[in-house]
């Protein structure tokens, strides 16, 4: 008679499951019919059960495809005894708190026939949730490639594309905002300037000045940003 596995799963509002296939002495699965379906698991070790010194469970998920692999979710041990992990039933999957699920392929687990695990109807597609005893040092090198992985394939060139939009929509620095107020003042007076005195100084009517003003007042009243959308001076 075989030993009795030393971890279960629950699914909300489905009985818990606590006979995992043995696959091998540190290798389980769990056949979980994917209908009605489901976002998240719980994975924990039975009560008495004690993982050998330095190693961790490791949680993978397997969803029916053409070509069916595990991936990694995360992990459980003797100092963290349960977890609640989020699948995405039929999605990729991920996890729910602050271990990242690997999304790359793992040869831990052992492939296993969805239909055949626990003896679940083939007529039905399973997904099927492997829990490996592993060495710690190797499922934490895992999950730290996950984490550096989502970090430069992901947040960074998020970054990168806010930064750009930050730097195209930053206000105008002080100079060339002066530098658009001055060069549009010069466009709209110059057409009024006159020359007067025998040097034939040009010069402009104050009048002149105070129309320009009040015009600007409404441009600016009407678009604020009006000065940024003109061409380079």
């Amino acid at each position: 008679m075989s030993a009795p596995s030393p971890f279960a799963l629950i699914l909300p509002s489905r009985p818990v499951y606590a006979a995992p296939a043995a696959l091998s002495p540190t290798q389980y699965a769990f056949s979980l019919p994917s209908s009605p379906p489901f976002t998240h698991i719980i994975v924990f070790l039975l009560p008495g059960t004690t993982l050998p010194p330095e190693t961790l469970a490791g949680v993978y998920v397997q969803f029916p495809s053409a070509t069916p692999t595990f991936k990694l979710l995360g992990a459980i041990g003797n100092e963290k005894q349960s977890a609640i992990f989020r699948v995405g039933n039929g999605e990729a999957p991920g996890l729910n708190g602050q271990v990242g699920g690997s999304g790359a392929d793992q040869d831990e687990m052992t492939d296993v026939d969805a239909s055949a695990a626990n003896g679940n109807s083939a007529s039905i597609p399973n997904v099927v949730v492997g829990v490996s005893i592993e060495p710690a040092a190797s499922i934490q090198a895992q999950l730290a490639a996950c984490k550096t992985s989502e970090y430069t394939n992901g947040p960074a060139s998020t970054a990168l594309v806010l930064t750009k939009q930050q730097q195209q929509a930053s206000p105008l620095s002080t100079k060339v905002l002066a530098q658009k107020i001055i060069k549009n003042a010069f466009n709209f007076l110059a057409s009024f300037a006159g020359s007067t005195g025998p040097g034939g100084e040009e010069v402009v009517p104050l009048r002149s000045f105070k129309a320009w003003w009040e015009k600007f007042e409404r441009r600016v009243e009407v678009d604020p940003s009006f000065l940024e959308k003109e061409g380079d001076i």
